[in-house]
C-alpha cells in the first residue's frame, strides 16, 4: 500500500447487532443495533469525552464521520449525545462501509464451507484477497481508506465497522495481514489512533 502520515483520530466500531450475536455475516447489510448494542454506543459517548478531555481536544475541532449503515449512524448519533455543545455536523461517507460479504450475507459463519469463506481466528494472510461472489476482499476496503483517509487533515472521530478496523490497523499500525484478519475487534470501545499507533480504550460495561 502507499506509504503516508496518518493524522490522530478516534475509532469506535458500532454497538452489537442481533446478527453480530447470532455470528451471521453482515457485511453491507444495513441491521439495527439491538438493545445491547445501544448500551454499548450510550456507554462510547462519555468514555470520548473523557479522552477529549484528557488530550485537551475541544470537540467542536473535530471532523466527525460515520458509514451510512444504520448501526454505525446511530452510534455515533448516541455518542454525540454525551456533549453539551453543538457540534460540526457529521458526514457520512459510503467509503466507511462494512466489507462486502455479496452472497454470504446474512448467513452463519458456521455453515459456511470452508471453502467459500473462513470466520476469524482460522484466516491466514492469503485470506487479504479473498473475495466472495459479488463482494469484496480486504484489499478493496483498504482502497476505499486510502482515498478516504484524504479527508482526515485534522483530528477526527470515525464510526464505523469491524473489518474497516481491521484495515486500518494494517494501514496506520503496519500490523501483519494475517494478524489483524483474525483480530476481533471489539464494541463498546473506542480505538485512538496517534503516531502511527493504536490505543484501544474499553468504556465502563453497563450492558451486560
Amino acid at each position: 500500500m502507499t506509504a503516508m502520515v496518518w493524522p490522530d483520530f478516534y475509532f469506535a466500531r458500532h454497538g452489537e447487532t442481533d446478527w453480530n450475536r447470532e455470528q451471521r455475516y453482515q457485511g453491507s447489510m444495513d441491521i439495527p443495533l439491538n438493545d445491547k448494542g445501544r448500551k454499548q454506543a450510550d456507554a462510547n459517548g462519555p468514555l470520548l469525552r473523557e479522552m477529549l478531555e484528557r488530550d485537551g481536544v475541544d470537540p467542536v475541532s473535530l471532523r466527525w464521520f460515520a458509514s451510512p449503515l444504520s448501526r454505525a449512524a446511530e452510534t455515533m448519533d448516541r455518542m454525540r449525545a454525551a456533549f453539551d455543545q453543538e457540534l460540526p455536523p457529521v458526514v457520512y461517507d459510503k467509503r466507511l462501509i462494512e466489507i462486502s460479504f455479496g452472497t454470504l450475507e446474512g448467513r452463519l459463519h458456521a455453515e459456511i464451507n470452508r471453502e467459500m469463506a473462513l470466520a476469524p481466528g482460522e484466516r491466514d494472510a492469503s485470506y487479504w484477497h479473498f473475495r466472495p461472489e459479488r463482494g469484496e476482499n480486504y484489499d478493496d476496503v483498504a482502497n476505499r481508506l486510502l482515498d478516504f483517509a484524504v479527508e482526515l487533515t485534522q483530528h477526527s472521530v470515525i464510526v464505523a465497522h469491524g473489518g474497516v478496523l481491521r484495515v486500518l490497523r494494517h494501514l496506520v499500525e503496519g500490523a501483519p495481514r494475517g494478524e489483524v484478519l483474525n483480530w476481533p475487534p471489539p464494541q463498546g470501545a473506542i480505538a485512538h489512533f496517534t503516531m502511527g499507533r493504536m490505543t484501544l480504550h474499553m468504556a465502563t460495561n453497563t450492558w451486560d
